[in-house]
Order: structure tokens, then C-alpha cells, then sequence
């Protein structure tokens, strides 16, 4: 190969950068556009109300001012890193009844049977979705604002007694032990149930077999009665 076939441009093949698992996910909530009257006008910025969470029991709530939404958004994924807090997520849903208030909103939450699902909207929603809840019943009551529901639902979030959480957590792990208890002591009856079931149905087999064998005999029978006459009347005639 010449030089100059060694120094022709080839395309670069651009592969993907495997992402790294994030720890928290994400949530932008609101984001609203700002305006400050200084000397000489107004000074415009955006204004970013971001929720994070792992799913796990742990949330944040951040709330940021920038010149652009990007930054807004980075500045408040930043502050609610610091605010984190721990929600208690017992089966899927919150141990006991919660109210909580914050300037206007004013939010109450409600434990569910599981199966329930999330009956919330608005800015409650993404904060419970966030916190691994799975079944819960909300209200938000008082102002449609998202800045003061979010901060009513993290504070009614972060007010649990720890005393009654763990009473709760150990009743769930008891009863989740007797129910694994009641269905080991289920299995063998079910398999005995099922070898019933299976030596009846071997039974009304067998039986069927014997029923169809008894008919083709007495067929057989009635064939053999019904051609014995002809055979004579055959020999009666030829003497």
C-alpha cells in the first residue's frame, strides 16, 4: 500500500457507550419561567422542581433557579441528593394513615390492600411512584400548586414513628411465615387429592374397558344364536 492510500479519511465507527446504572431515577415535576424586575428591566429565569428516588424507600425533592432549563434541572437534581429521606414501605404500602400540611396543600394518605394500585394525581403520584409504593389512597386538598403539594407529600413521607414501623414490619414478617407454614402443610393434601383424582379417573377407565368388552361378547352371542337356525334349515333341505 502507498502512503497516500494509508492516509485516506475512513469513517469512524462510533460505538455506544454502555450507561452506568443510575442510582436514583428522575422525575421533573414543574417548570416554570421566573421573572425578576432589577435596575434596567426584567430578568427572566426558569425555575425547575425536580423529585428523585430509588424505588426503594428513599426520596429527594429539589428546587433550582438558572438562565437556562438544563442547568435548572442539574442544580435541582443536586439539592435533592442532600434532602434525601427514608419512607417506610411495608407490603407495598405505608403502615398507618398520614395528614400533612404545607402553606395552602394540604395531603392525606391511606394505606391499601395490595392489588389497589396508586389512587393519586398530580404531583403525589410521581412522589409515591418514586418511593417503590405500589398500593396507597391520596387527597390533595387546599391548592393545585406542585411546589407546595410535593413539599406537603415529602413532609407527611418523612413523619412516620419509627416505634410503630418496626411493631409493623414484624407482624407483616409473622404473618408472611404463617402463610408460607399453612401452604407446606397444604401441599400433601393436594397431592393426595391428586392421586385420588387420577386413581378414579384409572377406575372409570378400567371400567369403561369391561363395559365395551361385555357388549362385543353378548354381539357376538346374538350373531352366533341368529346364523345356528340357517345352518339346519341348510341340512334339512339337502336330505
Amino acid at each position: 500500500m502507498t502512503a497516500l492510500e494509508k492516509n485516506i479519511m475512513k469513517p469512524k465507527s462510533f460505538k455506544k457507550r454502555p450507561r452506568a446504572d443510575k442510582e436514583f431515577d428522575e422525575r421533573v415535576v414543574e417548570i416554570a419561567r421566573v421573572s425578576r424586575v432589577v435596575k434596567g428591566g426584567r430578568r427572566i429565569r426558569f425555575r425547575a422542581l425536580v423529585v428523585i428516588g430509588d424505588r426503594k424507600g428513599r426520596i429527594g425533592m429539589g428546587v433550582a433557579r438558572a438562565n437556562e432549563v438544563a442547568d435548572a434541572i442539574k442544580k435541582a437534581v443536586s439539592h435533592a441528593k442532600k434532602k434525601l429521606i427514608e419512607v417506610p414501605v411495608i407490603d407495598g404500602t405505608i403502615p398507618y394513615e398520614v395528614v400533612a400540611k404545607h402553606d395552602a396543600a394540604k395531603v392525606i394518605l391511606r394505606p391499601a390492600a395490595p392489588g389497589t394500585s396508586i389512587v393519586a394525581g398530580g404531583a403525589v403520584r410521581t412522589v409515591v411512584e418514586l418511593a417503590g409504593i405500589t398500593d396507597i389512597l391520596a387527597k390533595i386538598l387546599g391548592t393545585r400548586n406542585k411546589l407546595n403539594n410535593v413539599n406537603a407529600v415529602v413532609k407527611a413521607l418523612g413523619s412516620f414513628d419509627a416505634g410503630y414501623v418496626a411493631k409493623a414490619r414484624k407482624m407483616s414478617e409473622r404473618s408472611k411465615k404463617k402463610e408460607i407454614k399453612s401452604e407446606e402443610k397444604a401441599e400433601p393434601a393436594r397431592s393426595a387429592v391428586s392421586s385420588a383424582d387420577a386413581g378414579g379417573e384409572k377406575k372409570e377407565i378400567k371400567s369403561e374397558t369391561k363395559v365395551e368388552d361385555k357388549k362385543e361378547a353378548k354381539t357376538d352371542i346374538k350373531e352366533a344364536v341368529e346364523k345356528a337356525p340357517e345352518k339346519k334349515t341348510e341340512k334339512v333341505e339337502k336330505k
